[in-house]
């Protein structure tokens, strides 16, 4: 467990009696919970095209927000001076909200030991960017080696640490320090006139270390074959078929289609289509899908959630019967049961909402073989560019950037540029076989709600789905229609 006390907070004078009389004032006019979320993230990005470096930048941010939660209502603020008479002032500000009596808060905030779910190695702040470079130069010359046909190569690597001190009403303070890493490389090749572009990228909450040797040449070769296999891939036919969505990244369909309709404000709305539905069956005994903040080093990872709560692993659908929603403090005291670790935000600017961490099905009875050969006539999507839903329907658009045609049980001729159009919950009711090859995908993806983006994880066994609309280019890329779509990015 990590007990560390210590934080960059420490110089700014924040301390039990800064934190008692700012969630004092927040509740000086009642209110049933209060929060403070201090936040200090350190930022640095260094991008390669065609052999230069063409960007590089670093980022500082520093602020604190305040939250009064009164019944399902928020009262926000947030300031970027912690100075006290600044938090004061966003506390009254965010104390509006209620309207009562205002209640006590505890003298004490004692630190909360918490899981260590993401050593670092070497701090961010001391890997400089003569460490990074010749990483982004490597990978641009081993993409190129790996195929003549590579003309343009544009790799960036991303990195931060983010501290976050977080004081609750309730007398609990957590302190966590959380990196990110990201390497993601784009590719162009030419074949005589005709071009084609894909890429790859990876990420976990580590620090730049986790690039090892291994690691980049793995991502480069992804790279370069998502790329050259376009030159051999068609259009694949148009109607309803049967789709196997490919180990890994395939998750993609899960969190967008399936995920954010079990998230519990989307529920307690009456949004989602999910809302109520608690106890049902929703697909076949062999499908069950989890949300997990406690993988190690994962991207959406955490050793505590951003109001306060220890993250865990969170059963949505067992044995097919939908056992529970994506909870935060509010809505777990809406339905009377205990919140799940999934209070995400953005940074100090913005409240917590109900939101994903790594979401991925788990492995099934069958084979990846035995899925491919039950299929006469079909598609394989192995890689997704993007996605989108509407929660209030489940309907969804998916863009497969790579994949391949089934025929007659056998994976054919590869196939591009595919869209899969349905609705998640009925697709959820016909996923007809579950392969034991679940891949947790590295990549950076990144979820955005309501206007705020945070990092997650999701993977995927190999699964049937017995029928998909697949359509041609485009669909995918059209806005959502109204506030509630959603479009999630690699």
């Amino acid at each position: 467990m990590n007990t560390a006390v210590d934080s960059i907070f420490d110089s700014f004078g924040i301390d039990d009696v800064v934190l008692e009389r700012v969630l004092d004032s927040a509740l000086s006019r009642g209110g049933s919970f209060a929060d403070v979320f201090f936040e200090h993230r350190l930022g640095a990005t260094v991008g390669l095209e065609d052999g230069q470096v063409n960007r590089a930048s670093s980022r500082v941010a520093l602020g604190a927000g305040i939250r009064v939660v009164v019944g399902d209502q928020t009262g926000f603020a947030f300031s970027e001076d912690l100075s006290l008479e600044a938090l004061l002032k966003a506390a009254r500000t965010a104390a509006a909200v209620a309207a009562s009596t205002g209640v006590s808060v505890p003298a004490r905030y004692p630190a909360q030991p918490i899981a260590n779910r993401y050593p670092v190695v070497e701090p961010f702040g001391e890997v400089g960017i003569d460490r990074k470079i010749p990483m982004l130069n490597r990978v641009d010359e081993r993409c190129r080696e790996l195929d003549g046909r590579v003309d343009r190569v544009t790799v960036v690597y991303t990195g931060s640490e983010r501290q976050v001190l977080l004081a609750t009403s309730a007398g609990e303070r957590y302190l966590d320090r959380r990196p990110l890493t990201k390497l993601a490389i784009q590719i162009g090749a030419v074949e005589g006139d005709h071009r084609e572009s894909n890429g790859a990228s990876a990420s976990a909450r580590a620090g730049l270390d986790w690039h090892t040797a291994t690691r980049v040449e793995a991502l480069c070769q992804s790279a370069v074959e998502r790329t050259t296999v376009l030159f051999e891939s068609e259009l694949p036919p148009a109607g309803e078929m049967p789709v196997v969505l490919a180990a890994g990244s395939s998750g993609i369909l899960l969190h967008e289609a399936i995920g954010h309709g079990m998230e519990a404000d989307y529920c307690r709305q009456g949004v989602s289509i999910f809302a109520d539905r608690v106890g049902e069956r929703v697909a076949e005994p062999y499908v069950t899908i989890v949300d997990d903040g406690t993988h190690p080093g994962r991207r959406g990872s955490l050793n505590v959630d951003d109001e306060g709560t220890p993250v865990e692993q969170t059963v949505l659908v067992e044995g097919g019967i939908l056992r529970s929603t994506l909870h935060d403090r509010i809505s777990a005291t809406y339905y009377g049961v205990q919140p799940t670790g999934n209070g995400r935000r953005q940074s100090y600017r913005y409240p917590p909402l109900p939101r994903m961490r790594n979401t991925y099905m788990l492995p099934g009875p069958h084979t990846r073989g035995e899925i491919i050969a039950s299929v006469e006539r079909g598609i394989l999507a192995e890689t997704f560019t993007n996605g989108q839903v509407e929660i209030g329907a489940g309907d969804f658009t998916f863009y497969i950037k790579t994949g391949y045609l089934i025929e007659g049980g056998r994976l054919t001729a590869p196939i591009k540029d595919a869209n899969i159009i349905g609705n998640g919950p009925e697709i959820l009711g016909r996923v007809a076989m579950v392969a034991d090859d679940l891949e947790l995908d590295d990549g950076g993806w990144t979820c955005g709600k309501q206007g705020q983006s945070v990092p997650v994880g999701l993977g995927m066994p190999t699964v049937l789905v017995s029928a998909i609309t697949v359509g041609g280019m485009g669909a995918a890329r059209t806005g959502p229609s109204n506030g509630r779509g959603h479009r999630d990015a690699l």
